[in-house]
């Protein structure tokens, strides 16, 4: 049975003391590049949306981004000493078999006390451009009034390759962060067709900005492409 301790979200200071640990960590060993900062916002509810192709994307964002937060990561992964360090770390697990209540509550918890909550609409780890996305970002988002930041994650994987995720020491990684929008409801709808259709803009949005960002950068979504070939 749930409890209401279990729907508390995670502690503020975790996210922020395992931030500064690990951002020098991801820098010393690649080659971070962090676009338009200035678009996130320094403070209130924000809701960030990343593409997801590799292993690395997650602790990347969580430790680059311009402002600390929590981050809805996939409860498979929460097992052994990388589940300890995301437990510890404030991350709150997920299912994907069915509707989480529980994460979502605690989700909400963080941003209506003002936080950063970080979500991969397209659940697990693909091409990245958002072919597919779930809902639950569109959902927060209705709930809480956050704004939205899309943030296109670029070479974190270089190759079709899922089980060959990580990128080489040292090659460039880009977080590029999108205009902040806000998701607001249609009205005169029923809530299922407000919610798919939030769902849609939130997807397109992020769509479209990896797209132009993977452009700008010269950095292309993962393919069969050798890692040699890249430019």
């Amino acid at each position: 049975m749930t409890t209401a301790l279990d729907t508390e979200p995670p502690e503020e200071w975790r996210s922020r003391w395992f931030r500064r640990a690990a951002r020098p960590i991801l820098r010393g060993l690649w080659d971070v590049e962090v676009t338009n900062p200035g678009r996130m916002p320094p403070d209130g509810p924000v809701i960030v949306i990343i593409n997801h192709t590799g292993f690395l994307d997650g602790p990347l964002a969580f430790g680059c981004l311009p402002r600390a937060g929590h981050f809805l990561v996939l409860d498979k992964t929460f097992t052994g000493l990388h589940g300890r360090f995301l437990r510890s770390s404030g991350q709150i697990p997920i299912s994907q078999e069915h509707g989480d209540r529980t994460a979502l509550a605690r989700a909400l918890g963080v941003l209506r006390r003002g936080g950063l909550l970080g979500i991969f609409p397209e659940g697990g780890r693909g091409r990245g451009d958002l072919a597919e996305a779930g809902k639950g970002a569109a959902w927060l988002a209705l709930q809480s009034e956050a704004v939205v930041v899309p943030v296109a994650c670029l070479g974190t994987r270089f190759t079709g390759d899922l089980a060959n995720s990580w990128p080489r020491l040292r090659s460039r990684l880009v977080l590029d962060l999108g205009e902040p929008f806000s998701v607001d409801p249609i009205q005169g709808v029923p809530g299922r067709v407000r919610l798919e259709r939030a769902a849609e803009d939130v997807r397109s949005r992020l769509a479209d900005h990896v797209t132009a960002a993977s452009a700008y950068h010269r950095i292309p979504l993962p393919t069969d492409i050798p890692p040699d070939l890249v430019v």
